[in-house]
């Protein structure tokens, strides 16, 4: 059985780490090299890097502060955030990150996964799912075009609603798209994503703890790692991540970010409750 893992997340904009309530009312969370510094010596067991505005602002990640993170943590980087083509990917590799976190563009062109999957390696392409409960369809959005393609037109949803389902937010949690997040995580596993980054948008920053309905049908739905996000609020939400959420990895900012908790906490607390865990 392999260890889970613990997860800090450096949302960035303008060059600062920033947290906020489902993306935000943004509040000011330190320097994004100096909390990765931080983070790599308390021993966490990967860092998220995301550039938060940068799809919405239709440009590419700062890569300045990627490379200075890179040369200053051993533990492994994600980065997301404004990525579009598969020279973005090669840019961000080639800055020091060992993998790259795909959504918006993800979702424009699925296809973009299976080519980076291809170019690139499964290993290191990971699908960014930022999903909100809805508990109805509009019935003047479901014709909108989001996939001509017949493979994938059964992912848009439709009406009636029944049962908890999942919509997918795009552009940093802008805008919303009416595709079943369940299908789109399976959709991304056949088409090469080699793990889920799974973010509940009425959970995060709330504090309230994971959304566990989301993030168990998600990781029961897919064979690929899922990282839980969105709502910690106390290290007990971490442990129901991974019981009764069955999540591979949980990632958290706040509680870390403001030194509510230090990782070492967490690993020893999740350790004494059986969850097997790096220490």
């Amino acid at each position: 059985m392999l260890a889970k893992r613990i997860i800090p997340c450096l949302d960035v904009m303008d060059g600062r780490v920033v947290k906020g309530v489902s993306f935000l009312n943004l509040r000011d969370a330190g320097d994004p090299v100096d909390n990765a510094v931080y983070y790599d010596r308390e021993g966490a067991d990967e860092l998220v890097f995301l550039d938060i505005t940068a799809s919405h602002e239709k440009r590419k990640t700062i890569i300045d502060v990627v490379e200075k993170t890179a040369n200053d943590v051993f533990m492994p980087l994600t980065v997301g955030g404004g990525i579009r083509t598969l020279e973005d990917i090669r840019n961000l590799l080639n800055a020091g990150c060992d993998k790259v976190s795909l959504n918006t563009a993800a979702i424009q062109d699925p296809y973009f996964i299976s080519r980076a999957a291809e170019r690139f390696g499964t290993q290191c392409i990971v699908v960014a799912i930022d999903a909100k409960q809805v508990d109805e369809v509009p019935v003047d959005s479901t014709g909108e075009d989001w996939f001509s393609d017949a493979d994938l037109r059964d992912l848009i949803l439709t009406p009636p609603v029944t049962g908890p389902t999942w919509a997918l937010s795009t552009h940093g949690g802008r805008k919303m798209k009416l595709i079943n997040a369940v299908r789109w995580a399976k959709k991304a596993e056949e088409l090469g994503a080699g793990e889920i980054l799974l973010t509940s948008m009425d959970r995060d920053g709330t504090k309230n703890g994971y959304d566990i309905a989301l993030t168990r049908t998600i990781s029961e739905a897919v064979s690929i790692p899922v990282i839980a996000s969105g709502g910690v609020g106390n290290l007990e939400h971490l442990y129901e991540g991974f019981t009764a959420g069955r999540a591979d990895a949980v990632l958290a900012a706040s509680i870390f970010h403001y030194r509510e908790y230090s990782i070492m906490q967490a690993k020893e607390y999740l350790k004494e409750k059986g969850v097997l865990i790096r220490l």
